[in-house]
């Protein structure tokens, strides 16, 4: 929140979902409400999109590429993903998120493993988002049972389409998922439309003038006829809650924002996260903890059940205090402000060093000798993770 911060790795978040599922449907949607995001993409199997390939090209100008050769993750190596990324995450391009519209046969699971190997420093990895077509999803299930394992490893499910759906059976369909994928968020949506926020943070507009066309390209493909609907969703947009009005009452948002002078019991802001309700989507900002050794800036960042803290540096002049915004739906806003308020900690100098555990097991650990790391994003450690001393400043 901060712009004097340290240069950030790029998220990179994976969209997967079989064919016709709706994804550059939800693409297209995403790059025409981003403000001034710079999003770069990266559309594997791009023969296979059937909807709008072009406008996505069109979107995003020298900022995407395509896989022409098949499934992504059929590159064992990552080799051929790594050097599209280098591609995207060039300075020169000053991209603030990357999103990878995968094909829709690739295996998630193997493409995120691809993303957490990589060597690339400016990239990390920003969570699974799968698209599921609600007026298939028998149909879906029956042909491709491997479905189930997909939505096992997602963080969050995109339930789309359900304007094709009756209610008794869209409420059917939740309830089987909430038994595939426990704990994982599902958001109701038609024609791909959901807040880019429960993805990526929306930039000014002013901040990216003169920076690359984007603005100029979005301009021209609202008005080549694909901007009636797209403008009509941007009267809507705004903060805190908002609502797509045309007929659509589930797709509603609620912001509720949370600041605190004090620094936050690390233990008690895990427990928080863990006991997090299906319904808030996303959650970002800045922690302050504290905790002797640990007096850095943690910026959090979950989507769905995905989450990450990025330790650093303090901006000069800038005030030691938290800052989040929890953004869901039919969630309580002052119930989620009690529990963090409850996280308060007004001595943190008294708190040992292994109440940051919990937390340090959610920071990139780089791989040693050129190995993969040895814990999935998505798949927490089952023990305590015992504090990498490289992670750590050094004591004052």
């Amino acid at each position: 929140m901060n712009s004097s911060q340290a240069v950030q790795p790029i998220p990179v978040v994976v969209l997967s979902g079989f064919l016709g599922s709706g994804k550059t449907t939800l693409l297209n949607h995403l790059l025409g409400h981003r403000g001034g995001t710079r999003i770069g993409v990266v559309v594997n199997d791009f023969g296979s999109i059937e909807v709008d390939a072009m406008a996505v090209a069109g979107q995003v100008g020298d900022s995407m590429v395509s896989l022409g050769g098949g499934c992504l993750c059929c590159a064992v190596d990552g080799s051929e993903l790594d050097a599209y990324l280098e591609k995207l995450s060039a300075p020169v391009h000053r991209i603030d998120v990357i999103v990878i519209e995968a094909s829709g046969l690739a295996e998630p699971q193997e493409m995120i493993r691809m993303l957490v190997a990589s060597e690339n420093p400016a990239i990390r990895y920003g969570g699974l988002v799968q698209v599921v077509d609600a007026a298939e999803f028998d149909a879906t299930r029956a042909r491709h049972p491997e479905t189930d394992r997909h939505l096992a490893v997602a963080d969050l499910v995109v339930l789309n389409k359900t304007d094709r759906v009756e209610a008794a059976a869209l409420t059917r369909i939740e309830t089987e998922l909430g038994a595939l994928c426990p704990g994982t968020p599902v958001v109701a949506a038609d024609h791909g439309r959901i807040d880019p926020e429960l993805l990526f943070d929306r930039r000014p507009w002013t901040e990216t003038q003169g920076q690359l066309s984007f603005e100029d390209l979005i301009s021209q493909a609202r008005d080549a006829g694909a901007g009636d609907a797209a403008e009509a969703d941007a009267e809507h947009e705004g903060h805190g809650r908002h609502e797509d009005h045309r007929g659509h009452a589930h797709t509603l948002y609620e912001s509720t924002e949370f600041v605190s002078e004090q620094a936050l019991n690390p233990r008690r802001f895990i427990d928080f996260l863990d006991r997090r309700p299906a319904g808030l989507y996303r959650i970002k900002g800045f922690v302050h903890f504290g905790v002797p050794g640990h007096e850095e800036r943690y910026e959090v960042h979950a989507v769905g059940r995905f989450l990450r803290f990025v330790p650093g540096p303090w901006g000069r002049g800038e005030p030691r205090r938290s800052q989040l915004v929890l953004i869901g739906a039919g969630t309580d806003g002052p119930a989620l402000l009690h529990e963090l308020e409850a996280c308060r900690d007004p001595a943190p100098q008294h708190a040992p060093p292994e109440s940051m555990w919990g937390v340090l097991r959610y920071v990139d650990r780089p791989a040693r000798d050129g190995a993969e790391p040895d814990r999935e994003p998505y798949e927490p450690d089952p023990e305590p993770y015992e504090p990498d001393p490289d992670l750590r400043p050094e004591d004052p």
